[in-house]
């Protein structure tokens, strides 16, 4: 059997960071087994869908590079296929038609709960043998529901969870079609599933309970059952269930805060899976060793510093090319325009050590192509009368060298020597006439790729 995957997002927001780990493991799933990965958009809530939702769903995909060999499907264009199965479902008896109003469900509801009883439709509307059913109201349109068995229990073995067994007691008539006909979320992903052929449902835990309703419904239509994988939630620092006040839970946010996609996927590859004591690894090989046996049942705990930590290692074995393109866009919105000169090559191979994400980095660079502005409190402590007189000797015989950083190394160890001075005495200073700021890399590497004239213009600035 070909292994057909699914990944199945509503356009109700953003790609967040736990749909991208289902999405992952899904695609990584059917890779591991050559199978078929589908993406699936379920956009039956009309209220809250929207088009620039299911944009961000699309672009969060190809961003991260999880490429599918099947759709986008979306829900809203199959409405034929779901009619047709519920007509199916009716003709059978294994649904019906409900005409109970919105107010006596929820006066039944309070009555319920008042008893200290589990809120359940109570099947007023459920055709049974030899059961009269109420006069049909004229002004109520009716909404269809599946009629769950009553006895026995669905049971299943989740790929990750274990076994779970659901007794059908605890299960209520659950609605498939509205009263305006439009059928819901539970019945359109069972004829999803079973018309794309589905074979291994990758998932958040949050949907363990519509599992069982989904396995009856799949039996009452006689379709194949998939195999089932529950993913625990993710939870953010502080234990608690990740949310917007953590930071960044929208894929596309991870972008713009300037992490690489690389460092996202293999940080969420080891959320809540492992590989012994792998932590670093290309998607190739995370397709080869991954499978649902090395997946936890617990919540995984969401770490940004490792995340850091992980984009750091990407920054620094980043294809040149490619991190020159995306740090030239990210100066392009700091209004820093990049020039032939210095070669942003050169740059990033200076800088790129030191860096945890790509906005840090882009900023820690802007200085090569605009000339920078120190603090009050830099000049004041580094840039002294008495180091004036030797970084105006320094000048004057940088002009005369020739412009490498050995040669550069070389005059400012001469001048410091014959000045009776540290190092760091006379590379403060140059630093903050140079970057602005106190703190780069080594100061003759530095003035080797800003250039003779650049390094002496900006130095003259301060020495008038």
């Amino acid at each position: 059997m070909t292994v057909r995957t699914r990944f199945a997002p509503s356009p109700t927001g953003f790609l967040h960071i736990g749909g991208a780990r289902t999405a992952l493991f899904s695609w990584a799933y059917a890779k591991k087994h050559q199978g078929q990965f589908i993406l699936r958009v379920e956009d039956t809530d009309i209220e809250r869908s929207t088009p620039e939702a299911v944009q961000a769903i699309l672009d969060g995909m190809a961003w991260l590079g999880l490429s599918y060999d099947e759709g986008p499907f979306y829900q809203m264009q199959r409405m034929a296929h779901y009619e047709r199965h519920l007509q199916a479902m009716l003709q059978s008896g294994n649904a019906y038609y409900c005409y109970s109003t919105k107010q006596e469900l929820d006066a039944l509801r309070e009555q319920q709960m008042q008893a200290g009883m589990k809120p359940k439709y109570d099947g007023k509307w459920r055709p049974e043998p030899g059961k009269t059913l109420p006069a049909i109201p004229v002004e109520v349109k009716p909404v269809i529901r599946f009629k769950n068995p009553k006895e026995g229990v669905v049971a299943w073995d989740d790929m990750v969870k274990g076994r779970i067994e659901i007794a059908n007691s605890e299960l209520d008539d659950v609605i498939i079609a509205r009263g305006d006909g439009t059928p819901t979320y539970n019945f359109c992903v069972v004829v999803d599933d079973w018309e794309m052929g589905i074979t291994q449902v990758i998932r958040g835990d949050d949907h363990v309970n519509n599992t069982p309703r989904q396995i009856n419904m799949l039996n009452a239509l006689g379709a194949t059952v998939p195999q089932y994988a529950h993913l625990s939630m993710i939870l953010g620092n502080d234990g608690q269930k990740l949310s917007k006040r953590h930071g960044a839970v929208s894929v596309m946010q991870y972008h713009d805060d300037g992490y690489l996609p690389e460092a996202i996927l293999n940080y969420l590859a080891r959320l809540g899976w492992s590989h012994g004591d792998d932590e670093v690894f290309a998607m190739q090989q995370f397709c080869e060793w991954f499978d649902l046996d090395h997946i936890t049942p617990s919540a995984a705990q969401f770490n940004t510093e490792k995340l850091n930590w992980l984009n750091a290692h990407y920054i620094r074995i980043a294809e040149l090319d490619g991190l020159a393109k995306d740090i030239t866009e990210r100066l392009a919105k700091l209004a820093v325009t990049v020039q032939a000169q210095p070669a942003i090559g050169s740059v990033l191979d200076l800088y790129r050590e030191r860096a945890n994400n790509l906005n840090q980095l882009a900023a820690d660079i802007a200085y090569f192509y605009q000339t920078p502005k120190a603090s009050a409190l830099d000049v004041e402590k580094h840039i002294t009368a008495e180091i004036m007189p030797v970084i105006k000797t320094l000048a004057a015989s940088l002009a005369t060298i020739p412009w490498t950083a050995e040669a550069i190394h070389e005059l400012i160890n001469a001048v410091v020597q014959e000045n009776g001075l540290k190092f760091p005495k006379v590379a403060m200073p140059l630093r903050v006439m140079l970057a602005g700021i106190a703190q780069t890399p080594s100061i003759d590497q530095v003035m080797a790729i800003l250039g003779k004239e650049t390094v002496l213009n900006r130095m003259e600035s301060y020495l008038k």
